[in-house]
Formats: structure tokens, sequence, C-alpha cells
């Protein structure tokens, strides 16, 4: 039970910090690096697996990613660039902070589920994956959208 409350509190702190960090971007242009850095931040946490009580099985690793993707879709509606002054810009979006929200609340509601069929090393595999995919997903669609822009900017010579 104590690992369920920490990993939420923890999840929790971390939605508020994604907030907080997505509030300052918006503050300064967009760049490649700042779009592709963070899944590759993340990425590193997949040595979580060279663990036996972090494995999952396969048909897990393509559920957990699955819905890692859906969920993706939330977050590629709301990340809107604009162009000033030659430069791209992410806009803060006003639904950001409940989409993100209702994505945490929607983890901690399916970790609930599955936390109580299997154990809480899979369960954190799982969420790894999901996550994953999430971020992945949506900064290969913001990075899609980036490059438009940036191509835009170039074209038009102003």
């Amino acid at each position: 039970m104590f690992w369920l409350i920490a990993s939420t509190v923890v999840a929790c702190f971390m939605a508020v910090t994604m907030i907080f960090i997505r509030l300052r971007a918006s503050k300064q242009p967009a760049s490649v690096k700042k779009i592709i850095l963070p899944p590759l931040f993340m990425s590193t946490g997949a040595l979580m697996f060279i663990f036996p009580e972090f494995q999952v099985n396969w048909a897990q690793v393509i559920e957990a990613f699955s819905v890692g993707v859906i969920f993706s879709i939330f977050l590629i509606k709301t990340s809107k660039f604009e162009i000033r002054d030659q430069d791209i810009y992410l806009i803060p979006s006003k639904s950001f902070i409940f989409i993100l929200f209702g994505l945490l609340l929607a983890r901690i509601i399916m970790k609930l589920a599955i936390g109580a069929t299997i154990s809480f090393g899979e369960t954190s595999g799982m969420f790894f994956l999901l996550a994953f995919g999430m971020i992945v997903t949506w900064r290969i669609a913001m990075l899609y959208k980036f490059k438009k822009l940036e191509k835009q900017i170039v074209y038009s010579g102003t």
C-alpha cells in the first residue's frame, strides 16, 4: 500500500511540474532539441527492465504502449505552435492542465485496478511503458508540427 500511495504522490508531483515547465516553455522559442530531449532522457528509465521484478511479457508491452499512444492524442490536440518574430513558440493551452490531470486520474484508476491483479513491479513497468508511449508519440507529433512551421518560415523568407 505504501508503494501505491508513494507512486501516486510522485505522479501528482510530476504532473504539477509538467504544467509549470509547459507554461515556462511558452515564453521561449521552441527548438528541435527541446522537443526531442525529454523522451531521450525518459528512455533511460527502461533500465528498470534489467531487474526481473519489473519485466513484463510482450502482450503487456504492446497493451501499455498502445494505451499511451491513445492518451497522447489529447496532448497532441492541445499542442499548437505559432510563428512570432522569426521564431516558433508553443502556444499555452488552457485545457492542457485539465487534460494532464484527467490523464493522471485515469492512470491512477487503471493502476488501482491493474495493481490488484499483478505485482507492483509489473505494474510499474507497464505504467512506464504507457508514459513512454504517450510522450514519444506526443513529441513526434510536436516535431512534425514544428518542422512544418520551420519550412514555412524558410519559404516565406520573413
